[in-house]
């Protein structure tokens, strides 16, 4: 099967809530980037790099008014005008928050009003084929439920599998609805691709045991089965025997690519008290993005990764090198992309913090000029795509 190799950015678009001094606050990334104001400008940008797929999304909270309630104006303003562009979105239609009736991922609820929310959408805009339907479903549990930053704020083992499964059964229903309205549909799953290394040999149990659970939520996802040890770990923190296996039962039917996020904050040394900090880059994106293919054995599309000036541009090479070695050697990889268009603001602090800090993350900055990662980016799409587009990708989508 010939496909076409997918050079992409995207338009960070956050929205979690947290809690600052005591009161809960919404952070819109589209609001902090000036998104809103000038979307026509940055889709501009977009076609200016020549870059032909987006990953993009309305912002969930304010679509999804209430049950079978949506305003779809900003969306049909801005998917409307990307069709016009000939730009194809890989449509993102739930980033780290849920609209303030729903209240957060610990809301059992979730799942079917989301779906009912993807199934309006799909049918709205019919002509979509690319789907991340939940974003980071791993990084949105852990967040939300273990360490006590977003939405729920919770920091407990049950906060955590309570969000991963709701996480998770949203994004299974919401594949189903949408391939029932367009059976061409791509689902692209992005998520962060994770290393846990043991500081010394008292830490290997511990170690092993994450370096399981961070393939959690795309085993459910992906109906793959789970080894006894974490099984028990989901059944001792509130997930039932019948939830499970109705994971194991709704395999999807759609064309499906994993998308790994690939940081130099996702590899971790793991601690003899049993915490973890952050190890930089140890192994990198071949070796760990070659263990998320090998238990899935689907098309991998680096869906996420970036790194703030001045290393941006070397950084950018290096990922680079690391996914034409990994389509070299044979493995099935579609796609790449730098994320995100623009500069994004207060992901130092993991969106905790309300302090304005601009992180230099973007292939542009915050007054739409090119950074130089942007032209490098560009100089990477011209010269590699006549030749990609000449190779054929053979890809097995089958699950």
């Amino acid at each position: 099967m010939k496909n076409k190799f997918m050079f992409a950015t995207g338009i960070e678009n956050s929205y979690p809530t947290v809690f600052i001094n005591g009161k809960k606050v919404r952070v819109d990334e589209l609001e902090k980037t000036g998104h809103y104001k000038r979307w026509q400008e940055d889709f501009g940008l977009v076609k200016d790099l020549g870059i032909e797929y987006l990953r993009y999304g309305p912002p969930y909270f304010s679509t999804h008014i209430g049950p079978g309630k949506y305003d779809w104006t900003f969306a049909d303003d801005t998917f409307n005008a990307l069709k016009e562009l000939h730009i194809t979105p890989i449509v993102d239609l739930c980033h780290f928050g849920v609209p303030d009736w729903l209240d957060n991922f610990q809301n059992p609820d979730f799942p079917q009003y989301f779906a009912e929310y993807a199934l309006a959408f799909a049918k709205r805009y019919p002509h979509l084929k690319f789907y991340t339907p939940v974003n980071e479903i791993f990084v949105t549990a852990s967040f939300s439920g273990q360490y006590g930053w977003w939405n729920e704020s919770l920091s407990s083992d049950r906060g955590f599998v309570t969000a991963l499964k709701h996480l998770c059964k949203a994004n299974v229903l919401a594949m189903e609805a949408i391939e029932r309205v367009q059976p061409d549909v791509t689902f692209i799953q992005s998520e962060s691709s994770e290393y846990f290394h043991p500081e010394d040999p008292s830490c290997c149990a511990l170690a092993d045991f994450l370096n399981l659970k961070r393939f959690l939520s795309l085993d459910l996802s992906y109906a793959h089965s789970i080894k006894v040890p974490h099984y028990k770990y989901l059944m001792e923190n509130g997930m039932t025997d019948a939830e499970y296996e109705w994971f194991m039962n709704n395999k999807i039917r759609g064309k499906c690519i994993m998308g790994t996020d690939y940081y130099v904050s996702n590899e971790h040394i793991v601690h003899s008290d049993g915490s973890t900090s952050p190890s930089g880059e140890i192994f990198g994106y071949y070796v760990i993005t070659h263990q998320y293919y090998t238990r899935y054995r689907l098309p991998v599309m680096h869906t996420e990764t970036n790194i703030a000036e001045p290393a941006s541009v070397a950084w950018l090479q290096k990922e680079w090198a690391n996914l034409y070695r990994f389509m070299q050697d044979g493995f099935p990889i579609v796609g790449f992309t730098w994320y995100s268009l623009l500069d994004q603001v207060d992901w130092e602090t993991a969106l905790r913090q309300d302090n304005g800090n601009v992180n230099p993350l973007g292939l542009y900055d915050l007054n739409r000029k090119i950074r130089p990662v942007g032209e490098a980016y560009q100089n990477i799409i011209k010269n590699w795509r006549p030749v990609l587009d000449n190779e054929s990708l053979n890809v097995n989508f089958n699950t």
